[in-house]
């Protein structure tokens, strides 16, 4: 069997990062996917999108990545631009909106939000209805998905239906359910087109918090507190959940 680590959502945590990147390699897992943002919200924007380029073999474009690359006149998107400078924007830039692939006899779809629309959010509350639309194929693709992992709600969950299996890997460096860092494995014959088992596990991973929040003060970032709180409570902005 084949295990996949999949983590998303980074937003330039390093302490976070690193006790996830530990976590799988204590696991024995060598192949690493990422569904997005990379960059955004925390003090180390460059510094992630570095240790995901060396350590992920697979990654796609988050809806972060992708107002790294768009503007420049906001101020908060403008102090990441500046730390990541030319060359990671380009690579951001170029990043995919999905990845597919076969596992154990299902087609296997990924992406940050949709595959389709790095922008189109599904939260774990949402309808039956609004859930199964994640499976449809992208345009000029020739048939719906039968598992779906993505990102971008920042809260870990999965479901069967109708045959299906869809689930998101939380958030690794912003969770907003649980003060721990969250991410899946996905295990199963990798590239295999005959039906067999196949399993997801989410994993949730204890770090450094204060270590973090400290790092965020000493970067002198843009929306300081509201990100401090949202690491130290996992709530939205300060909001209840």
């Amino acid at each position: 069997m084949d295990r996949i680590a999949i983590i998303s959502d980074i937003h330039g945590n390093i302490p976070a990062l690193e006790a996830v990147l530990s976590d799988i390699k204590g696991r024995g897992i060598s192949k690493i996917f990422c569904l997005g943002d990379l960059a955004g919200k925390g003090p180390d924007s460059e510094l992630a999108v570095d240790m995901i380029k060396e350590n992920c073999q697979v990654v796609v474009k988050g809806n972060w990545d992708y107002f790294m690359t768009k503007y420049a006149d906001n101020a908060v998107i403008a102090w990441h631009r500046e730390k990541l400078g030319k060359e990671r924007l380009e690579y951001l830039k170029r990043l995919p909106v999905y990845a597919e692939f076969f596992m154990s006899g299902r087609l296997v779809r990924l992406c940050h939000a949709a595959p389709d629309d790095i922008f189109h959010r599904v939260q774990f509350t949402a309808s039956y209805e609004e859930k199964i639309t994640l499976f449809k194929a992208p345009e000029g693709e020739g048939r719906e998905s039968d598992v779906v992992g993505y990102g971008d709600i920042h809260q870990a969950y999965m479901v069967n239906f109708d045959g299906k299996m869809l689930f998101n890997t939380g958030s690794v460096g912003n969770p907003l359910e649980i003060t721990q860092a969250s991410y899946a494995i996905l295990e199963g014959k990798y590239e295999e087109r005959e039906y067999s088992s196949i399993s997801i596990t989410l994993i949730r991973v204890p770090y450094e918090i204060e270590k973090a929040v400290q790092k965020a003060i000493e970067s002198e970032m843009p929306d300081l507190e509201p990100y401090i709180n949202e690491l130290r409570t996992a709530e939205y902005r300060g909001r209840k959940r």
